[in-house]
């Protein structure tokens, strides 16, 4: 009985220490093309990586009670590092579900939803490329599945306080300052125009891209300017609120830098 519980205690910290390369693989694959997104974050992570976590956990809770109840006994610690990595990987799940059931399962977000700004056809050409990605949709269409509501109602109902932003600058002024504050938060900048301003964030987990427009108009009283964001995901039907609180973050930058 011994030499069997020696085996399976060490069977199962192996696969345990191996679970960390599972979802390494997954989330880097993706991140630098050599899995599609699908595989590596939907497959992977999404649809095995729970079983996978669960399964181990199951096997190393046994595995400790054999170290603890057959003599002599031994093993323990390796069996209790095996039941605490997949239970903190479960854990970190867990939060991220009851996260997600506090957003919205959407994936647009807009200061302007009735109004919001448009995309450059360079922006919806790559999109359109990606496999199972997301098209830009209008914001003010009822969606079946949002039970008849439309994805700019649900935005604005759960971030009441992302709304347009006014500035004393100029429409070129205020361009330029967009621009630079963009890339200071670490956005890449893509197309500056007079009036617009795209970029797009990357996650450092599968290199997940959401594109970002800025529209920047001269203000109704003809002084200054106003300026609209709107942020989408390129994949995946929720964000978990990435986009509102990135466009959360971008508007207390905009408003710091102008003055």
């Amino acid at each position: 009985m011994s030499k069997l519980r020696d085996l399976w205690v060490k069977t199962v910290w192996v696969l345990a220490l191996l679970l960390p390369v599972w979802f390494l693989v997954g989330a880097l694959g993706t991140k630098f093309g050599l899995l599609d997104w699908r595989i590596g974050f939907g497959l992977m992570v999404v649809t095995l990586g729970g079983l996978l976590l669960l399964g181990v956990l199951v096997l190393a809770l046994i595995g400790l009670l054999l170290a603890l109840l057959v003599k002599p006994r031994r093993g323990w610690g390796r069996a209790l590092v095996a039941v605490i990595i997949p239970a903190l990987a479960l854990g970190f799940a867990a939060s991220v579900m009851s996260k997600a059931k506090d957003v919205p399962p959407i994936h647009d977000i807009a200061t302007n939803i009735q109004d919001p700004p448009t995309f450059s056809k360079a922006v919806t050409d790559t999109r359109a490329a990606i496999a199972g990605g997301n098209p830009i949709a209008p914001m003010d269409v009822s969606v079946a599945a949002l039970k008849g509501k439309t994805v700019g109602e649900l935005g604005r109902a759960a971030n009441p306080d992302l709304t347009t932003l006014t500035l004393s600058q100029t429409v070129p002024e205020a361009t330029k300052l967009v621009a630079e504050v963009a890339a200071a938060e670490g956005l890449k900048v893509t197309s500056t125009t007079d009036g617009a301003v795209e970029a797009t964030a990357e996650s450092f987990w599968f290199g997940f891209k959401d594109d970002v427009v800025f529209r920047i108009r001269p203000a109704a009283n003809g002084t200054g300017s106003v300026i609209d964001i709107r942020s989408v995901s390129r994949v995946g039907i929720s964000d978990l609120g990435a986009n509102a609180a990135r466009i959360r973050k971008l508007s207390a930058a905009i408003k710091a830098k102008a003055g």
